[in-house]
Protein backbone atom coordinates (compact mmCIF):
# COMPACT_ATOMS: atom_id res chain seq x y z
CA UNK A 1 0.00 0.00 0.00
CA UNK A 2 1.20 3.42 -0.78
CA UNK A 3 1.88 5.43 1.88
CA UNK A 4 1.54 9.11 1.90
CA UNK A 5 4.84 11.14 4.01
CA UNK A 6 3.44 13.75 6.67
CA UNK A 7 4.92 16.10 8.82
CA UNK A 8 2.97 17.92 11.84
CA UNK A 9 4.15 21.85 12.28
CA UNK A 10 2.94 22.84 16.10
CA UNK A 11 3.55 20.51 18.54
CA UNK A 12 1.03 22.05 21.79
CA UNK A 13 -1.06 20.45 23.61
CA UNK A 14 -2.98 18.84 20.62
CA UNK A 15 -0.21 17.60 18.63
CA UNK A 16 -0.32 14.01 20.69
CA UNK A 17 -4.48 13.67 19.84
CA UNK A 18 -2.76 13.23 16.56
CA UNK A 19 0.62 11.20 16.78
CA UNK A 20 -1.52 9.06 19.27
CA UNK A 21 -3.73 8.00 16.68
CA UNK A 22 -1.56 7.53 13.73
CA UNK A 23 -1.22 3.52 14.53
CA UNK A 24 -4.71 3.15 13.34
CA UNK A 25 -3.88 4.97 9.94
CA UNK A 26 -0.28 3.28 7.98
CA UNK A 27 -1.42 5.10 5.16
CA UNK A 28 0.01 8.36 6.81
CA UNK A 29 3.74 7.89 6.86
CA UNK A 30 4.96 10.77 10.00
CA UNK A 31 8.24 11.79 8.59
CA UNK A 32 8.88 14.46 11.09
CA UNK A 33 7.59 17.13 13.34
CA UNK A 34 8.65 21.01 13.63
CA UNK A 35 7.70 23.77 16.39
CA UNK A 36 9.18 27.15 17.13
CA UNK A 37 9.89 26.09 20.60
CA UNK A 38 12.60 23.91 20.17
CA UNK A 39 12.29 22.46 23.51
CA UNK A 40 8.52 21.54 23.09
CA UNK A 41 9.68 19.97 19.99
CA UNK A 42 12.37 17.70 21.30
CA UNK A 43 10.25 16.77 23.85
CA UNK A 44 7.38 15.86 20.98
CA UNK A 45 10.22 13.89 18.67
CA UNK A 46 12.02 11.89 21.77
CA UNK A 47 8.25 10.50 23.31
CA UNK A 48 7.42 9.58 19.73
CA UNK A 49 10.70 8.77 18.33
CA UNK A 50 10.45 10.54 15.34
CA UNK A 51 12.78 13.05 13.61
CA UNK A 52 12.37 17.28 14.65
CA UNK A 53 12.94 19.44 11.78
CA UNK A 54 14.89 22.74 12.93
CA UNK A 55 12.20 24.81 10.73
CA UNK A 56 9.19 24.71 8.28
CA UNK A 57 11.56 25.69 5.74
CA UNK A 58 12.98 22.35 6.07
CA UNK A 59 9.89 20.90 5.87
CA UNK A 60 8.80 22.49 3.00
CA UNK A 61 12.29 21.67 1.14
CA UNK A 62 11.90 17.59 2.12
CA UNK A 63 10.56 16.50 -0.79
CA UNK A 64 9.28 12.88 0.59
CA UNK A 65 6.71 15.39 2.73
CA UNK A 66 3.19 15.88 1.16
CA UNK A 67 0.89 16.61 3.52
CA UNK A 68 1.27 19.02 6.17
CA UNK A 69 -0.65 18.76 9.24
CA UNK A 70 -1.01 22.47 10.69
CA UNK A 71 -1.64 22.36 14.23
CA UNK A 72 -0.20 25.90 15.37
CA UNK A 73 -1.97 28.64 17.37
CA UNK A 74 -5.06 29.54 15.50
CA UNK A 75 -3.39 32.88 14.77
CA UNK A 76 -1.02 31.10 12.69
CA UNK A 77 -3.28 28.94 10.45
CA UNK A 78 -3.12 31.38 7.60
CA UNK A 79 0.85 31.92 7.50
CA UNK A 80 1.53 28.44 7.56
CA UNK A 81 -0.71 26.93 5.43
CA UNK A 82 0.08 29.50 2.70
CA UNK A 83 3.29 28.33 3.20
CA UNK A 84 2.89 24.78 2.87
CA UNK A 85 0.53 25.39 -0.35
CA UNK A 86 3.22 27.78 -2.34
CA UNK A 87 5.66 25.17 -1.82
CA UNK A 88 3.49 22.54 -3.27
CA UNK A 89 2.68 20.52 -0.11
CA UNK A 90 -1.27 19.53 0.41
CA UNK A 91 -2.44 20.64 3.43
CA UNK A 92 -5.11 19.56 6.79
CA UNK A 93 -5.55 22.01 9.35
CA UNK A 94 -6.93 22.39 12.59
CA UNK A 95 -9.88 24.47 12.28
CA UNK A 96 -10.72 27.16 11.07
CA UNK A 97 -8.99 27.67 7.90
CA UNK A 98 -8.47 30.89 8.94
CA UNK A 99 -9.42 33.54 11.32
CA UNK A 100 -10.34 36.33 8.65
CA UNK A 101 -12.62 34.96 5.71
CA UNK A 102 -10.69 36.69 2.96
CA UNK A 103 -7.75 34.96 4.46
CA UNK A 104 -9.48 31.46 4.03
CA UNK A 105 -10.69 32.45 0.79
CA UNK A 106 -7.13 32.67 -0.27
CA UNK A 107 -5.98 29.38 1.17
CA UNK A 108 -8.88 27.73 -0.95
CA UNK A 109 -7.97 29.48 -4.33
CA UNK A 110 -4.25 29.17 -3.79
CA UNK A 111 -4.89 25.24 -3.23
CA UNK A 112 -7.06 25.54 -6.48
CA UNK A 113 -4.51 27.26 -8.65
CA UNK A 114 -1.88 24.95 -8.17
CA UNK A 115 -3.99 21.40 -7.98
CA UNK A 116 -3.66 20.89 -4.39
CA UNK A 117 -5.66 19.62 -1.31
CA UNK A 118 -6.32 21.78 1.76
CA UNK A 119 -8.76 20.70 3.95
CA UNK A 120 -9.46 21.87 7.98
CA UNK A 121 -11.20 20.01 11.14
CA UNK A 122 -13.02 18.74 12.74
CA UNK A 123 -13.44 15.49 10.91
CA UNK A 124 -15.78 14.33 12.89
CA UNK A 125 -18.31 14.01 10.12
CA UNK A 126 -16.36 10.98 9.08
CA UNK A 127 -16.55 8.65 12.45
CA UNK A 128 -19.58 6.59 13.49
CA UNK A 129 -21.93 8.55 15.36
CA UNK A 130 -22.05 11.06 12.51
CA UNK A 131 -22.28 8.77 9.65
CA UNK A 132 -25.17 6.87 11.54
CA UNK A 133 -27.32 9.97 11.90
CA UNK A 134 -26.53 10.62 8.00
CA UNK A 135 -27.62 6.92 7.22
CA UNK A 136 -30.88 7.42 9.34
CA UNK A 137 -31.48 10.66 7.92
CA UNK A 138 -31.46 9.01 3.85
CA UNK A 139 -34.05 5.92 5.25
CA UNK A 140 -36.12 8.71 6.47
CA UNK A 141 -36.30 7.16 10.24
CA UNK A 142 -38.50 10.55 11.19
CA UNK A 143 -39.72 11.45 8.05
CA UNK A 144 -39.09 14.93 6.78
CA UNK A 145 -37.05 16.86 8.80
CA UNK A 146 -38.17 20.60 9.86
CA UNK A 147 -35.71 21.86 12.44
CA UNK A 148 -32.51 20.85 14.82
CA UNK A 149 -31.22 21.98 17.87
CA UNK A 150 -27.91 21.24 18.42
CA UNK A 151 -25.38 22.66 21.53
CA UNK A 152 -21.84 23.13 22.20
CA UNK A 153 -21.64 24.14 25.81
CA UNK A 154 -18.72 23.67 27.53
CA UNK A 155 -19.21 24.67 31.29
CA UNK A 156 -18.89 27.00 33.84
CA UNK A 157 -14.70 27.26 32.52
CA UNK A 158 -13.47 30.06 34.50
CA UNK A 159 -14.12 28.21 37.51
CA UNK A 160 -12.97 24.70 35.89
CA UNK A 161 -9.12 23.80 37.25
CA UNK A 162 -7.97 24.69 33.19
CA UNK A 163 -4.71 25.25 34.32
CA UNK A 164 -4.14 21.66 35.31
CA UNK A 165 -5.07 20.22 31.83
CA UNK A 166 -2.13 18.80 30.51
CA UNK A 167 -1.41 15.64 27.67
CA UNK A 168 0.57 12.81 28.18
CA UNK A 169 3.90 14.98 27.70
CA UNK A 170 2.48 17.60 30.62
CA UNK A 171 1.88 20.04 27.74
CA UNK A 172 -0.70 22.38 28.90
CA UNK A 173 -3.72 23.26 27.19
CA UNK A 174 -3.18 26.71 25.86
CA UNK A 175 -5.84 28.43 27.67
CA UNK A 176 -4.70 31.73 26.38
CA UNK A 177 -5.15 31.16 23.26
CA UNK A 178 -8.51 29.14 23.54
CA UNK A 179 -9.65 32.13 25.54
CA UNK A 180 -8.93 34.79 23.30
CA UNK A 181 -9.49 32.79 19.89
CA UNK A 182 -13.15 32.09 21.88
CA UNK A 183 -15.83 28.80 22.37
CA UNK A 184 -17.59 29.49 19.24
CA UNK A 185 -14.47 28.78 16.76
CA UNK A 186 -13.42 26.19 19.08
CA UNK A 187 -16.51 24.28 19.27
CA UNK A 188 -19.19 25.41 16.68
CA UNK A 189 -17.26 23.73 13.96
CA UNK A 190 -18.69 20.32 15.22
CA UNK A 191 -22.19 20.47 14.44
CA UNK A 192 -21.94 22.97 11.71
CA UNK A 193 -19.94 20.54 9.86
CA UNK A 194 -22.19 17.66 10.36
CA UNK A 195 -25.11 20.39 9.32
CA UNK A 196 -23.85 21.11 6.06
CA UNK A 197 -22.95 17.68 5.07
CA UNK A 198 -26.66 16.80 5.73
CA UNK A 199 -28.54 19.37 4.85
CA UNK A 200 -26.23 20.85 2.51
CA UNK A 201 -25.43 24.74 1.79
CA UNK A 202 -26.60 27.55 4.45
CA UNK A 203 -28.19 30.83 3.26
CA UNK A 204 -28.38 33.57 6.45
CA UNK A 205 -26.85 32.88 9.99
CA UNK A 206 -28.95 35.15 12.37
CA UNK A 207 -26.57 35.18 15.27
CA UNK A 208 -26.59 37.18 18.97
CA UNK A 209 -23.02 36.63 20.88
CA UNK A 210 -21.91 38.32 23.99
CA UNK A 211 -19.06 38.40 26.79
CA UNK A 212 -20.40 37.91 29.78
CA UNK A 213 -17.36 36.65 31.54
CA UNK A 214 -15.68 40.07 31.77
CA UNK A 215 -13.28 39.83 34.19
CA UNK A 216 -11.68 36.43 33.66
CA UNK A 217 -8.37 36.52 35.47
CA UNK A 218 -5.60 34.37 34.36
CA UNK A 219 -2.37 34.60 35.05
CA UNK A 220 -1.49 35.68 31.24
CA UNK A 221 -2.87 38.84 30.24
CA UNK A 222 -5.72 37.86 27.86
CA UNK A 223 -5.25 40.36 24.67
CA UNK A 224 -8.48 39.94 23.09
CA UNK A 225 -12.07 39.82 24.00
CA UNK A 226 -14.62 37.08 22.45
CA UNK A 227 -17.81 36.18 22.66
CA UNK A 228 -18.43 33.30 26.10
CA UNK A 229 -22.12 32.77 24.73
CA UNK A 230 -23.82 32.78 21.17
CA UNK A 231 -26.42 31.74 19.24
CA UNK A 232 -27.47 31.18 15.64
CA UNK A 233 -31.06 30.56 13.57
CA UNK A 234 -28.69 28.99 10.92
CA UNK A 235 -31.20 29.10 7.76
CA UNK A 236 -30.38 26.35 5.24
CA UNK A 237 -31.23 27.38 0.99
CA UNK A 238 -33.71 24.15 1.73
CA UNK A 239 -35.69 26.57 3.85
CA UNK A 240 -34.57 23.81 7.03
CA UNK A 241 -33.36 25.73 10.16
CA UNK A 242 -31.29 25.22 13.25
CA UNK A 243 -30.40 26.18 16.44
CA UNK A 244 -26.50 26.69 17.63
CA UNK A 245 -25.87 27.16 21.26
CA UNK A 246 -22.15 27.63 21.91
CA UNK A 247 -21.03 28.71 25.43
CA UNK A 248 -18.25 28.48 28.53
CA UNK A 249 -20.91 29.08 31.03
CA UNK A 250 -24.20 26.36 30.69
CA UNK A 251 -23.00 22.88 31.69
CA UNK A 252 -21.24 20.96 29.31
CA UNK A 253 -23.90 19.62 26.48
CA UNK A 254 -23.04 18.35 23.24
CA UNK A 255 -25.85 17.12 21.88
CA UNK A 256 -27.56 17.33 18.55
CA UNK A 257 -31.73 16.65 17.82
CA UNK A 258 -32.92 17.16 14.68
CA UNK A 259 -37.02 17.04 14.44
CA UNK A 260 -38.76 15.28 12.04
CA UNK A 261 -42.42 14.82 11.25
CA UNK A 262 -42.59 11.13 13.28
CA UNK A 263 -39.87 11.54 15.50
CA UNK A 264 -36.62 12.86 16.92
CA UNK A 265 -32.99 11.91 15.75
CA UNK A 266 -30.61 12.43 18.63
CA UNK A 267 -27.07 11.85 20.02
CA UNK A 268 -25.60 13.10 23.59
CA UNK A 269 -22.44 13.89 22.59
CA UNK A 270 -20.92 15.21 19.22
CA UNK A 271 -17.35 14.94 20.39
CA UNK A 272 -17.38 10.70 21.20
CA UNK A 273 -17.54 9.25 17.62
CA UNK A 274 -19.37 6.09 18.86
CA UNK A 275 -22.12 8.10 20.76
CA UNK A 276 -25.21 6.14 20.83
CA UNK A 277 -27.72 7.47 18.24
CA UNK A 278 -31.58 7.11 19.17
CA UNK A 279 -34.77 7.84 17.77
CA UNK A 280 -37.79 9.32 20.29
CA UNK A 281 -41.31 8.57 19.07
CA UNK A 282 -44.71 9.50 20.91
CA UNK A 283 -47.10 7.07 21.17
CA UNK A 284 -50.74 7.64 22.45
CA UNK A 285 -52.30 5.48 25.68
CA UNK A 286 -56.01 5.90 26.46
CA UNK A 287 -56.08 5.71 30.23
CA UNK A 288 -60.15 6.29 31.01
CA UNK A 289 -61.85 9.30 29.24
CA UNK A 290 -58.19 10.07 28.74
CA UNK A 291 -55.33 9.83 26.21
CA UNK A 292 -51.89 10.70 27.26
CA UNK A 293 -48.69 10.67 24.97
CA UNK A 294 -45.69 8.68 26.43
CA UNK A 295 -42.34 9.01 24.94
CA UNK A 296 -40.63 5.54 23.17
CA UNK A 297 -36.79 5.96 22.83
CA UNK A 298 -35.24 3.12 20.72
CA UNK A 299 -31.49 2.96 19.77
CA UNK A 300 -30.89 3.10 15.57
CA UNK A 301 -28.08 0.05 14.59
CA UNK A 302 -24.66 1.68 14.81
CA UNK A 303 -22.77 1.88 11.57
CA UNK A 304 -18.88 1.29 11.60
CA UNK A 305 -16.25 0.19 9.57
CA UNK A 306 -15.25 -3.55 9.47
CA UNK A 307 -13.35 -4.76 12.20
CA UNK A 308 -14.19 -1.30 14.25
CA UNK A 309 -14.36 -1.91 18.03
CA UNK A 310 -13.78 0.93 20.75
CA UNK A 311 -11.39 -1.76 22.80
CA UNK A 312 -9.10 -2.26 19.45
CA UNK A 313 -9.00 2.05 19.04
CA UNK A 314 -8.32 2.56 22.97
CA UNK A 315 -5.17 0.36 22.94
CA UNK A 316 -3.69 1.00 19.39
CA UNK A 317 -3.87 4.61 20.48
CA UNK A 318 -1.50 4.78 23.06
CA UNK A 319 2.17 5.50 22.03
CA UNK A 320 4.12 3.30 24.05
CA UNK A 321 1.46 0.57 25.83
CA UNK A 322 1.57 -0.22 28.65
CA UNK A 323 3.93 1.89 30.17
CA UNK A 324 2.03 5.11 29.58
CA UNK A 325 -1.23 3.24 30.04
CA UNK A 326 -2.05 5.14 33.29
CA UNK A 327 -0.59 8.42 32.46
CA UNK A 328 -2.19 8.73 29.49
CA UNK A 329 -5.74 7.71 30.92
CA UNK A 330 -5.35 10.06 33.78
CA UNK A 331 -4.19 12.86 31.10
CA UNK A 332 -7.72 12.59 29.22
CA UNK A 333 -9.41 12.95 32.72
CA UNK A 334 -7.70 15.87 33.80
CA UNK A 335 -8.26 17.53 30.00
CA UNK A 336 -11.89 16.86 29.63
CA UNK A 337 -11.14 15.19 26.38
CA UNK A 338 -12.83 11.98 24.72
CA UNK A 339 -10.50 9.70 23.30
CA UNK A 340 -11.17 10.25 20.03
CA UNK A 341 -9.13 9.39 16.33
CA UNK A 342 -7.66 12.76 15.44
CA UNK A 343 -6.04 11.80 11.94
CA UNK A 344 -9.42 10.64 10.45
CA UNK A 345 -9.16 14.14 8.29
CA UNK A 346 -5.79 13.37 7.75
CA UNK A 347 -6.33 9.85 6.64
CA UNK A 348 -8.98 10.73 4.23
CA UNK A 349 -7.10 13.69 2.64
CA UNK A 350 -3.95 10.78 2.06
CA UNK A 351 -6.22 8.26 0.42
CA UNK A 352 -7.86 10.86 -1.56
CA UNK A 353 -4.04 11.70 -3.07
CA UNK A 354 -3.15 8.08 -3.33
CA UNK A 355 -6.55 7.24 -4.86
CA UNK A 356 -6.71 10.23 -7.00
CA UNK A 357 -10.46 10.63 -6.03
CA UNK A 358 -12.04 13.99 -4.63
CA UNK A 359 -11.57 14.51 -1.21
CA UNK A 360 -14.57 13.70 0.88
CA UNK A 361 -13.70 17.42 3.25
CA UNK A 362 -13.68 19.60 0.31
CA UNK A 363 -11.22 22.82 0.12
CA UNK A 364 -14.88 24.33 -0.66
CA UNK A 365 -17.27 22.76 2.18
CA UNK A 366 -14.32 23.79 4.82
CA UNK A 367 -14.41 27.05 3.52
CA UNK A 368 -18.00 27.26 4.09
CA UNK A 369 -18.41 25.69 7.18
CA UNK A 370 -15.43 28.49 8.21
CA UNK A 371 -17.61 31.15 6.92
CA UNK A 372 -20.91 29.82 8.98
CA UNK A 373 -18.60 29.89 12.02
CA UNK A 374 -16.96 33.15 11.69
CA UNK A 375 -20.39 34.57 11.05
CA UNK A 376 -21.45 33.55 14.43
CA UNK A 377 -18.15 34.45 16.03
CA UNK A 378 -18.58 38.19 14.70
CA UNK A 379 -21.67 38.77 15.38
CA UNK A 380 -20.22 40.02 18.65
CA UNK A 381 -18.94 43.23 16.48
CA UNK A 382 -22.35 43.03 14.65
CA UNK A 383 -24.73 42.94 17.30
CA UNK A 384 -23.07 46.96 18.46
CA UNK A 385 -24.59 48.05 14.69
CA UNK A 386 -27.96 46.10 15.14
CA UNK A 387 -27.23 43.82 11.90
CA UNK A 388 -27.41 40.59 13.13
CA UNK A 389 -28.30 38.59 10.17
CA UNK A 390 -25.12 37.32 8.01
CA UNK A 391 -25.97 36.36 4.27
CA UNK A 392 -23.54 33.54 3.07
CA UNK A 393 -21.31 33.74 0.37
CA UNK A 394 -20.01 30.43 -0.50
CA UNK A 395 -20.97 27.20 -1.78
CA UNK A 396 -20.35 23.53 -2.18
CA UNK A 397 -20.85 20.38 -4.02
CA UNK A 398 -22.69 17.65 -2.10
CA UNK A 399 -20.23 15.37 0.59
CA UNK A 400 -20.52 11.34 -0.32
CA UNK A 401 -20.91 9.13 2.72
CA UNK A 402 -18.33 7.23 4.02
CA UNK A 403 -18.71 3.90 1.97
CA UNK A 404 -19.47 1.16 5.31
CA UNK A 405 -22.38 3.02 6.14
CA UNK A 406 -24.25 2.85 2.52
CA UNK A 407 -25.45 -0.30 3.56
Amino acid sequence: MRRVGIAIVGCGNIASFYLNALPQHPILNILGIMDRDEVRATKYAQYYSVRCYPSLNAILDDHRVELVINLTNPRSHYAVSRACLEAGKHVYSEKPLAMIFSEAEHLVRTAEQKGLLIASAPSRILAETAQTMWKALRDEAIGAVHAVYAEMDGGLIYRAGYKEWKNELDMPWPYKDEFEVGCTIEHAGYPVSWLTAYFGQVETVTAFATCQITDLQTDIPLEVTTPDLTVACIKFKSGLVARLTSSWIAPPDHSIRIFGDTGVLSTKDIWEPRSPVHITQWRNFRIGPKSISVPWKKRYPMAAPPGASSLTRLVRTFAHPPRDILRAFRARILHLRKRVDFCLGPSEVAASICEQRPCRLTARNCLHNTEVVLAIHNAFERTLDARPTYKVKTSFEPMTPMPWALS
